[in-house]
């Protein structure tokens, strides 16, 4: 996703769970450090999940673990000419083949995908379109269906 932002705002609102929380999940427990468990809230769902960032490169790079079954997510961040950046999200980890493994990368697909649209609405013009809030709401989606989509993560 390309964001007509300097890479150094896109980068730190990764970092930061003060900005991340206008666009991904609703509470962070502190700033992603090397080799330091932090914990991500989504609030509206009563979901937790903890993240041990693995490797941070300023401006270029971020690769976390997160989930009880860990996964590994990388986030890779390139300037482009116009000084934007162009943010690139990798999942893998996951220990399933077949139709299994294809809905758990289509899950993981739109998830991110909604993740970086909500980035870019917020960098670029300062509005939080409560994308991660509202693709689920309470009246369509119940406890076992997130938990059918994202596993033992859902708090009872």
């Amino acid at each position: 996703m390309l964001i007509r932002k300097p890479i150094d705002k896109v980068f730190e609102a990764f970092i930061d769970p003060a900005i991340t929380k206008n666009f991904w999940f609703t509470k962070g427990s502190g700033k992603l450090e090397v080799n330091e468990k932090v914990t991500w809230e989504w609030e509206m769902y009563n979901v937790t999940t903890p993240v041990v960032a693995k490797e941070i490169l300023p401006n270029e790079k971020i690769v976390f673990e997160w989930d009880e079954e860990p996964k590994a997510v990388e986030f890779k961040f390139k300037t482009l000419n116009d000084g934007s950046t162009f943010v690139t999200v990798t999942e893998c980890g996951y220990d399933m083949t077949g139709d299994e493994l294809l809905a758990a990368i289509k899950r993981s697909t739109g998830g991110f995908t909604t993740v970086l649209d909500g980035l870019k609405a917020f960098l670029e013009h300062d509005i939080n379109l409560n994308l991660v809030a509202d693709k689920f709401p309470k009246e369509v989606f119940d406890r076992e269906a997130l938990r059918n989509l994202y596993g033992e993560v859902v708090k009872e």
